[in-house]
C-alpha cells in the first residue's frame, strides 16, 4: 500500500491501563524484551508500511506491510521512529508495553511536536495489552484478557498475535505443553521467526529436545535479525547441551559468539563465553573453562550491575566445583555487596539465585570445606537468620543442616544437636509448604486447562462461523483456476500455432532451395546446348582451329558454372568475370553480327553486392541470338552497371537488334517453346529469391528505342544485404 500525506502530525497511543512498574524491578533493568508496535493513518487506520524504527541508533527494524514492527530492547533505551512524512519521533522505554503510532493530517499545515500519553484502548489491542500487564502477575487474569481479545479479533494475524501472548503467558508460568501447543496454533493463522524461535525454546524446556533442533534448524537465518540469529545459535547450544552432546553444543555456541562479536551485541557475548565455559566445564576440561569465564566475568563488569552479580556467582559456582575454595569465597564476598545495592532498586524474590542467605551459605559451606570453622559458622548463622526473615525455607533447611556438621566436627555437640532439631523443625515445615505448592500447582493448573478448554472452544465456534466464507473463498478459488486453465489453454494454443508457422516456414524454404536447384540444373543444359551448337557449326565449316580455341574457352567457362551451380549468390566480381568470358565466346561466333561493351562504375566496390549465379545470361543470349543475329547491319550490345544508391546497383543489358516483336515473329512453333521455358524459368528464379530475401532482385523489360530495330533492354536491380 502507498502512504501519501503532505502534512501529519504523529500521536502516539500506548494501550496499557495498569503500571507494570513492579514486574520490570523484579527482573532487573537489565532484562532484554521485544517491544511491538504498530504505525497507522488514524483516519482511515491504514498501516503504514516502511517506517525506519532504531533502539539507541544501534538495533534497527522496519514496519512491514501491516505497519507493525518488533524490536529488541530493554528499560531506559531510548526509541527512535524516523520517516519521511513526519517528524522523528523519540520516546524512553519503560516496559514491553505495545505503542500506537497514529498519524492524521494537520488542517493548519504544519508540523506540530509529537506528545504522548497513555490511555485505556479499546476492542483487540486492549485486551492483548492488558494480557501482557498481568502476564508475569495472574497468569488466570491474563489469560482470561487473551480469551476476551480473540472474541473481537477480525483477522488471522490477530488470531496469530493473540494465540503468541498466550503462548507466552504459559511459558512464564513454566506450562511448557501448553506454550508448544499455543505457538504452534499461532504460527498456523501468522507465520514469524520470532514466534519459530520462541516455539523452539518451548520444544527444549518442555524436553522435546528433537523437535526442539527440528523447528531450530527449519528457520530462514537469512530472515532473521543478527540479534534473533545469535538466539537461534544460542538455543540450539542449549538444546545439545540438554542431549549430552557438547561438542555440537560449543559448536553452537561459537557460532552465535560470531555473530554477536561481529554486530556488537555485548550482552550476548557476555552469555555466550560463560555457556561455553559451563559446557567445558561439564565436559571435564576445567582450564579451558577458566578461560571462557574469566572473559564472561571481565565482560559482564562493563554491563549493569545486576548482570555482573549473575556472572560473578555462576564463576564461583564453578570455582566450588573445582575446589578452589579461597577465588570462591572472594567472588561470593565481591557479590553480596552488589546485591546489597541491586535490591534498592528491585526485588528479588528467594527463587533468585542472587539472593544474600543463599551467598552466605554458599561462603559458609566453602569456609567449611576449608576447615576455617569460625568463619564458616558465622556467616551459616547469619544465612539461617536472614531466610528465616525471608521465609527461604530451602535455604534456612540446607544452612542448618551445614551449620550442625560444623558443630559437630568441632566437637560441639550439644550445639551440633540443638541445631540439628532445628534442621528437623525446619524440614518438617518445609514438607508441609511443599505439599500445599503441590496441591495449588495441580489446582492451578486445573484452572489454566479450564481457560485453555475455554479458548478453543471460543476457536472452534470461531472456525463454525468462518465455513460459509471458507466455501466462497473455495468457489472463488475454483473459478480462478477455471479461468486460468482457460488462459493456459489459449496460450499453449498459441505456442502449437506458433511452431507450425515456423515448421510450415521451414518447409517453404526448403521447398525454394530445392525448386532454385531444380531450376538452376535446368539452366546448365540450355546453356551448354547452345555452345555446343556454336562449337558444332565451326566443325561443319571445316574450322579447326577455331573450333578448338572456342572449345578451349568454353571449357573455362563450363568449370566456373557447374563450380557455381550449387549457390544461391556468388560475388559479383565472379558474374562479371562469367559474363565477360561469355559474351566474348558468342561475339567470337557471330563477329560480323554485332560489338559489345562491358562498363562498371569505378565507385562502385563490387565485393559488397552478389547476385544468383547465371541470372544474366540468359538475357544476354536472348539479346544475340533473337535480337543483333537477325539485324541487317552491324549492332552493338552493350552491359552497364552502375550505382544510384548506396544499397543497391543496376545492371542494364541494351541491344539495338531487330527487337521483340519482329523476334517473336520470325520464331518457329518449337524455338518460341523453348523460349518461353527459358524466360519462364528465370522469372521463377527472381520469384523464388524475392520471396525468401525480401524483394532483393528486381528484373524489368522493355524496347531499347524508337527505331525500325526498337531493340530490347534488359534492367536488373540488385540491393545489398
Amino acid at each position: 500500500m502507498q502512504y501519501h500525506l503532505k502534512y501529519i502530525w504523529c500521536l502516539i497511543l500506548i494501550f496499557a491501563g495498569f503500571s507494570i512498574q513492579a514486574q520490570d524491578d523484579l527482573l532487573g533493568n537489565t532484562q532484554r524484551f521485544t517491544v511491538r508496535g504498530s504505525v497507522i493513518e488514524q483516519d482511515t487506520r491504514d498501516p503504514i508500511p516502511d517506517v525506519n524504527i532504531q533502539v539507541n541508533g544501534d538495533s534497527y527494524t522496519t514496519t512491514d506491510i501491516f505497519g507493525e514492527f518488533r524490536i529488541e530492547a530493554q528499560k531506559g533505551d531510548q526509541l527512535i521512529i524516523r520517516h519521511k512524512d513526519f517528524e522523528t519521533i523519540y520516546y524512553i522505554i519503560e516496559s514491553n508495553e505495545r505503542i500506537t503510532v497514529e498519524v492524521e493530517p494537520n488542517e493548519a499545515e504544519k508540523l506540530v511536536s509529537k506528545k504522548f500519553k497513555r490511555i485505556r484502548g479499546s476492542g483487540f489491542n486492549s485486551f492483548i495489552d492488558s494480557a501482557e500487564t498481568y502476564l508475569k502477575k495472574d497468569a488466570q487474569k491474563s489469560i482470561q484478557f487473551v480469551a476476551d481479545a480473540l472474541e473481537f479479533s477480525n483477522s488471522k494475524k490477530e488470531n496469530g498475535d493473540a494465540y503468541e501472548v498466550l503462548g507466552d503467558i504459559y511459558m512464564f508460568w513454566k506450562q511448557y505443553d501448553l506454550a508448544v501447543s499455543n505457538y504452534r496454533i499461532s504460527l498456523q493463522s501468522k507465520d514469524t521467526n520470532e514466534t519459530r524461535l520462541k516455539l523452539a525454546k518451548a520444544y527444549r524446556l518442555n524436553k522435546n529436545f528433537q523437535e526442539s533442533i527440528q523447528e531450530y534448524n527449519g528457520i530462514n537465518k537469512r530472515a532473521l535479525s543478527n540479534y534473533q540469529t545469535v538466539s537461534l545459535y544460542e538455543g540450539l547450544g542449549d538444546v545439545y547441551k540438554g542431549t549430552g552432546e557438547f561438542d555440537k553444543s560449543i559448536s553452537a555456541y561459537n557460532r552465535g559468539l560470531e555473530v554477536a562479536q561481529k554486530h556488537l551485541i555485548t550482552p550476548k557475548v557476555t552469555d555466550l563465553n560463560s555457556k561455553i565455559a559451563e559446557v567445558l566445564s561439564e565436559k571435564g576440561e576445567v582450564a579451558e573453562a577458566e578461560v571462557y569465564f574469566d572473559k564472561s566475568l571481565k565482560l559482564a563488569n562493563t554491563q549493569p550491575k545486576k548482570r555482573a552479580v549473575e556472572e560473578k556467582v555462576k564463576v564461583a559456582d564453578f570455582q566450588n566445583t573445582v575446589s578452589n575454595f579461597a577465588d570462591e569465597i572472594v567472588l561470593r564476598k565481591q557479590a553480596l555487596e552488589d546485591i546489597e545495592d541491586i535490591e534498592t532498586d528491585s526485588i528479588l524474590d528467594n527463587e533468585s539465585p542472587l539472593t544474600p542467605q543463599k551467598q552466605k551459605y554458599k561462603i559458609g559451606r566453602a569456609y567449611a570445606e576449608q576447615n576455617d570453622f569460625g568463619n564458616a559458622i558465622e556467616y551459616l548463622e547469619e544465612s539461617i537468620a536472614e531466610a528465616e526473615t525471608k521465609e527461604d525455607l530451602v535455604v534456612q533447611k540446607d544452612a542448618t543442616r551445614r551449620l550442625s556438621e560444623v558443630f559437630k566436627t568441632t566437637g560441639d555437640f550439644s550445639k551440633a544437636l540443638e541445631a540439628y532439631q532445628e534442621y528437623v523443625d525446619v524440614v518438617d515445615k518445609l514438607y508441609r509448604k511443599k505439599e500445599q505448592e503441590i496441591s495449588q500447582a495441580a489446582l492451578f493448573r486445573k484452572d489454566l486447562s479450564t481457560k485453555q478448554n475455554r479458548i478453543n472452544s471460543l476457536e472452534s465456534d470461531r472456525e463454525l462461523s468462518e465455513s460459509q466464507y471458507q466455501l466462497t473463498v473455495e468457489q472463488s478459488k475454483r473459478q480462478k483456476v477455471i479461468i486460468y486453465s482457460l488462459i493456459g489453454g489459449l496460450f499453449l494454443l498459441l505456442l502449437v500455432a506458433f511452431l507450425m508457422f515456423k515448421y510450415i516456414r521451414q518447409q517453404r524454404l526448403a521447398n525454394n532451395l530445392l525448386a532454385l536447384k531444380s531450376l538452376r540444373s535446368q539452366m546448365n543444359p540450355h546453356f551448354i546446348f547452345n555452345a555446343l551448337n556454336s562449337v558444332n557449326s565451326f566443325i561443319a565449316s571445316n574450322d579447326e582451329r577455331t573450333a578448338n580455341k572456342y572449345l578451349t574457352d568454353f571449357s573455362k567457362l563450363m568449370r566456373a558454372v557447374l563450380e557455381n551451380s550449387e549457390e544461391d549468390f556468388i560475388p559479383l566480381e565472379k558474374e562479371i568475370e562469367l559474363l565477360g568470358l561469355y559474351t566474348q565466346l558468342e561475339h567470337f561466333r557471330f563477329q560480323d553480327k554485332f560489338d559489345y561493351s562491358i562498363h562498371v562504375d569505378e565507385k562502385i566496390k563490387v565485393e559488397n553486392f552478389v547476385i544468383p549465379p547465371m541470372l544474366l545470361q540468359p538475357y544476354i543470349e536472348n539479346a544475340v541470338w533473337h535480337g543483333l543475329r537477325y539485324k541487317k547491319s552491324k549492332g552493338h550490345l552493350n552491359i552497364a552497371i552502375t550505382q544510384e544508391k548506396e544499397d543497391e546497383i543496376k545492371i542494364t543489358i541494351t541491344d539495338d537488334g531487330i527487337g521483340r516483336e519482329k523476334s517473336k515473329a520470325l520464331k518457329t512453333k518449337n524455338q518460341k517453346k523453348q523460349n518461353s521455358k527459358g524466360m519462364g524459368n528465370i522469372k521463377k528464379r527472381v520469384a523464388i529469391l524475392n520471396d525468401m530475401y525480401k524483394d532483393k532482385v528486381d528484373v524489368f523489360v522493355d524496347d531499347f528505342q524508337d527505331e525500325e530495330d526498337t531493340g530490347t533492354k534488359v534492367v536488373v536491380t540488385l540491393k545489398k544485404d
